[in-house]
């Protein structure tokens, strides 16, 4: 009993722990792209402007690392270095909610040999993924044709900058991190390693307060789930909302319910409820991100917050507005619920026609689209900045070699006005 306290006490101060640090990796990647990278932060700005490829970088970003919260949290990082462009980054948080969900896709193959379990486990899969491609499908337009969710997310994100007061001199968490972050720029002795070192701190913690705050929450709740938990669709957006809060992951929280629709004991009509919550809870930490990218930042009394720490929570903010947003249109009426159960009901069932199917689906949606569509951008404008780089070389050349002549001119005309 005492071991199990004394464990207990543990998980949550590695949690605390890795908190800390992941607001050490955030801060670190701000002051990466402030040195050495402000010229690929440029180029990477002119890739990201266009809203079709930040939608795919943001899909495709997301299942490679399996969370949209690394994914999020590392967009409004760049946002807030001036790595990212603002409006291209909206599109790749709706892309992040729409690339978090091959994680439940991949573990409902666990059931593939068992067809009633695969029809149940890959429908319960495939309506979170219907929900955030349906949603996006509304509102990405909307965005494109009047930028509701940027405006509305840019005046949220000034009113929380300057409520936190985390730009101001005094501030407790600049103080815990500032030093931490000087003190890895002057180890790693580079901007670059900086870089790389942040991200891999960020990811790191994100998946190890996932997994400490799993083994602390979730394995006690399991057995509430059908009796108490999804009663009803009001309760179970709650618990949705709430457990994906605690563990900082809606791909955990997600993906833990498919071995029970599976099994037969969660319908779909109980888990999309709950789907919807998972979505809003995990806008927490793109919240902190901003939060923790903010504080890096020192604004003296008098001074104007910078514009790219501003767009950092805009971006955290349009995450939140827009998964919100989409609750708003499915959650009220039950018979708009229904739309996106009998579309996952009917892709599983299309699916269950050969094992292959599934796995091809996976593959060619969540990875092969989106290299196709971001790999010739983002690689042609990295190449053309180093093209120009080159072509830079020529020029200086020729200025070099137009000073001796003019030198020599210089002599002859006054040789001959001295004659």
């Amino acid at each position: 009993m005492k071991n199990e306290k004394l464990l207990t006490v543990l998980k949550i101060a590695g949690v605390f722990a890795c908190l800390y640090l992941f607001l050490i990796g955030i801060g670190g990647m701000g002051a990466a792209f402030k040195g050495e990278f402000k010229d690929t932060a440029a180029r990477l700005l002119e890739a990201t402007q266009s809203p079709i490829v930040g939608l795919f970088i943001g899909i495709l970003a997301t299942t490679i690392v399996q969370s949209s919260s690394t994914t999020t949290s590392l967009i409004v990082g760049l946002v807030a270095a001036g790595a990212v462009d603002l409006g291209g980054a909206i599109f790749m948080v709706m892309g992040a909610n729409v690339g978090t969900t091959v994680t439940a896709k991949i573990v409902s193959l666990g059931h593939i040999t068992s067809k009633a379990e695969f029809r149940r486990a890959f429908s319960a899969a495939s309506l979170h993924d219907t929900f955030n491609i349906i949603t996006v499908a509304i509102l990405l337009p909307l965005e494109l044709a009047f930028g509701f969710l940027k405006t509305a997310a840019g005046y949220l994100g000034t009113i929380f900058i300057d409520v936190t007061g985390v730009t101001k001199p005094e501030n407790y968490m600049k103080k815990a991190t500032k030093p931490v972050i000087e003190w890895l720029g002057d180890v790693l002795n580079g901007e670059g390693w900086l870089l790389v070192v942040s991200i891999l701190i960020t990811f790191c913690m994100l998946f190890c307060i996932g997994k400490l705050l799993k083994s602390l929450v979730l394995k006690k709740l399991e057995a509430f789930f059908d009796a108490y938990l999804f009663r009803n669709a009001g309760i179970a957006f709650l618990v949705g909302i709430c457990l994906t809060v605690l563990v900082q992951s809606s791909s955990i929280t997600t993906s833990l319910i498919i071995p029970l629709a599976g099994a037969g004991v969660l319908r779909l009509r109980q888990i999309f409820p709950f789907d919807i919550g998972a979505n809003i809870g995990t806008t927490m930490t793109g919240l902190l991100a901003a939060l923790a990218a903010a504080s890096a930042v020192t604004v003296e009394p008098g001074q104007s917050v910078p514009p790219e720490i501003v767009a950092g929570a805009t971006v955290a903010f349009a995450h939140f507005l827009f998964n919100c947003t989409g609750a708003l249109v499915f959650m009220p009426y039950a018979p708009i619920r229904d739309f996106p159960v009998k579309i996952a009901e009917r892709i599983a069932e299309f699916c269950l026609r050969n094992r292959v199917i599934p796995i091809v689906l996976i593959v060619l949606v969540f990875y092969l689209i989106p290299i196709a569509v971001t790999w010739s951008t983002v690689s042609g404008a990295l190449k053309g900045g180093k093209g120009k780089e080159e072509q830079t070389v020529p020029d200086k050349r020729g200025d070099n070699e137009t000073q001796p002549r003019d030198r020599n001119a210089t002599d002859s005309n006054a040789t001959e006005s001295g004659e």
